[in-house]
């Protein structure tokens, strides 16, 4: 399957998230600390399981409740939000998660109480989002596993490039249930032990976190205000296997490629995806080692936990905050021996680069890159 490239650039004139440390500006500092919001609980909640590592939202619980409280988390994001007519003709929005209200879907299941069903299901849950945010009814709804947020950012910016939107709005959310963190512990790859991204270990782990974002892109650049150009955005699917990527990395190198001849003598560094997990970690290190030589390297889910389909926009908040401030968090709770000499574990200064190179990674090899500069 042919890499989906966009290189028309556009423009982020708005970007904000929240995760287990609170907004994009408390994370960015949480991580330059060095800080790590994983902590060990029971991976079913209330009905125990094995100790897991996940961050969750402060005072939300892993228990499904309705309405379910991932919504009050939902609502200081979204009033955040630059005021605009969303979901109207002009001005869609691109709603993208891998859970949507799964969590509540699996609540009915085991208590059989009705009222989970206003939440259980995608639709009923942007439903929801709409109608409490006042949006109108021009809302896609997009889930690809750990790409969606991507999928999302590129649709918005081919609507952008063909004149249907004058301004787009990309919207992700994700939230950890005991029936997602009871997915990936069946898998094995959420274990007892915390995610050590790119790290050369005996085993592999991921951690899981509460994340959402959003982003307000634009064709041109704002007139007035920081802004951040999106300079060229490239998908690829290898259809290869259920949740394996090919033993040869050629799945990332394709998603790569253009976005490396886009960037020619830029000089970048890398939001990788880094789970923690061993074969993805290793391809994709390998990769991003051989086609960008010498550009640092970094994951942040070390500290946040894997925020699932929404950890594209989540961790491009976090990337759009360091080229604000000049400084980019290292990757934490790793230690060498790595994958690549190019991973970095301490903060850097981004003004040494000309842009960031963002990476996604799903189940199935779906791939998914992105530069990102300041405007």
């Amino acid at each position: 399957m042919s890499a989906s490239v966009e290189q028309s650039p556009v423009w982020i004139s708005a970007t904000g998230c929240i995760t287990a440390f609170g907004s994009a500006a408390e994370t960015h500092a949480a991580m330059l600390a060095g800080q790590r919001a994983l902590a060990l609980q029971p991976v079913l909640g209330s009905a125990g399981g094995d100790p897991v590592p996940l961050a969750l939202v402060p005072g939300r619980s892993l228990d499904e409740t309705v309405p379910p409280d991932w919504i009050h988390a939902l609502m200081p994001l979204a009033q955040s939000v630059p005021e605009a007519p969303w979901g109207t003709a002009r001005f869609p929005v691109f709603i993208t998660s891998s859970n949507f209200g799964v969590g509540s879907l699996y609540a009915f299941q085991q208590t059989k109480h009705a009222e989970h069903l206003c939440y259980g299901t995608p639709f009923a849950t942007v439903e929801w989002m709409r109608q409490k945010f006042g949006w109108g009814a021009n809302v896609a709804v997009l889930s690809h596993a750990c790409v969606s947020a991507h999928l999302g950012l590129l649709l918005a910016t081919r609507a952008l490039q063909v004149g249907w939107a004058e301004r787009a709005l990309v919207f992700s959310f994700d939230f950890v249930s005991p029936f997602v963190g009871g997915g990936f512990h069946a898998l094995k790859i959420l274990n007892h032990e915390f995610p050590a991204p790119y790290a050369a270990r005996a085993t592999g782990s991921i951690g899981l976190g509460d994340g959402a974002a959003f982003a307000v892109l634009e064709k041109t650049r704002p007139t007035s205000g920081e802004a951040f150009q999106l300079s060229t955005q490239s998908l690829y699917n290898e259809m290869h296997h259920f949740t394996a990527n090919r033993a040869d990395g050629a799945g990332f190198a394709a998603c790569l490629d253009p976005v490396r001849e886009f960037a020619g003598d830029r000089r970048i560094w890398m939001k990788g995806h880094g789970t923690g997990t061993l074969e993805a970690g290793r391809l994709e290190a390998e990769t991003l080692r051989r086609l960008f030589p010498g550009a640092p390297l970094v994951s942040w889910k070390g500290s946040l936990g894997h925020t699932l389909g929404s950890c594209g926009l989540v961790e491009l908040a976090l990337a759009a905050e360091s080229l604000r401030t000049g400084k980019v968090p290292g990757t934490i709770g790793a230690a060498a021996p790595f994958f690549s000499d190019q991973v970095r574990t301490e903060p850097f200064a981004a003004g040494d680069y000309d842009a960031v190179l963002l990476t996604s990674n799903a189940f199935g090899g779906a791939h998914a890159a992105c530069l990102l500069s300041h405007g």
